[in-house]
């Protein structure tokens, strides 16, 4: 090497050092630690409720201003987004996705201008490093109808994960695990879904009356959560036929086992809001 390269290499290293301490510094203040911020399911049910008054989308709201402290950012883990393997989005500015046909057009006009949170996307690769990287997803209607009642302003970052539709019910309750520290890092965790969603059979009825295995269905799982009962949860396919009616497809069903699995030990635990609709459940969950 020419000694004028080795010079302008060396006189270039104190720069770089310097720079990286500045990029660790900054890191280390958007990370620094928080109390826990608490965790949610939430059974978003109809897009309809983005632009509906009702008392879901009023339990919604109570849930968001009742939080102690304001999040720095929120990961939703939706239905919608279903992948082989799992992917974290870290777009600095997700667009609204309209993942749905046939609605009025009152709904494709709705807006929820978040911020992405590409650092925290990177905190989740470091927490779980099988999780790949995505920089192409948005927000779907699992985070926008419900985030829009819960934080109307969208002044706080938002991004999601996916769901490998292909893995097992364990894999997601494991790797929610892994997700933990997140909250003390100031990130409410979303799941969204329903634990009772069946369209099949909800279009098959004329009215709203639950069916009476949907109401059995949501009632075991909201008792197996307050036994703290995870792992029956994880294995609910071996609950039976109401199970099977529940559950027909996982996607809805799997954003509950994030939510359980990133709760820690001896949390309270509440309903925010509890119906159940023909083959729908909108259970809410609380933790912490």
């Amino acid at each position: 090497m020419k000694r004028r390269n080795f010079i302008q290499m060396a006189a270039a290293v104190p720069v770089t050092a310097m720079m990286n301490l500045n990029e660790l510094s900054a890191m280390a203040g958007a990370f620094g630690r928080t109390d826990p911020m608490p965790v949610f399911f939430i059974g978003h049910g109809n897009p309809m409720n983005a632009v509906w008054d009702n008392p879901f989308t009023r339990s919604l709201a109570a849930m968001g201003s009742g939080l102690v402290e304001k999040p720095r950012a929120i990961l939703v883990v939706s239905a919608h987004w279903l992948t082989r393997g799992t992917y974290v989005s870290a777009v600095a500015k997700p667009e609204i996705i309209y993942d749905f046909g046939g609605f009025p057009d009152e709904l494709y006009r709705v807006q929820y201008p978040a911020v992405g949170a590409p650092e925290y996307a990177h905190e989740v690769q470091r927490l779980a490093p099988d999780v790949q990287e995505d920089s192409t997803w948005g927000l779907d209607h699992g985070a926008w109808t419900v985030l829009k009642h819960m934080f109307p302003n969208a002044d706080i970052p938002v991004f999601q994960m996916s769901i490998d539709f292909y893995n097992s019910m364990q894999y997601h309750f494991d790797l929610a695990k892994q997700l933990r520290e997140l909250r003390n890092k100031g990130v409410l965790v979303v799941g969204s879904g329903n634990i009772v969603h069946n369209l099949r059979m909800w279009a098959a009825k004329r009215d709203e009356t639950a069916y009476d295995w949907a109401i059995e269905f949501d009632e075991w799982i909201k008792g197996r959560v307050v036994d703290r009962d995870f792992q029956s949860i994880v294995d609910y396919d071996k609950h039976g036929s109401s199970a099977r009616l529940a559950v027909p497809t996982v996607d809805h069903y799997v954003p509950l086992l994030y939510s359980l699995g990133i709760a820690g030990d001896g949390e309270q635990i509440i309903f925010p809001y509890e119906e159940v609709t023909s083959a729908i459940s909108m259970r809410c969950v609380q933790i912490g």
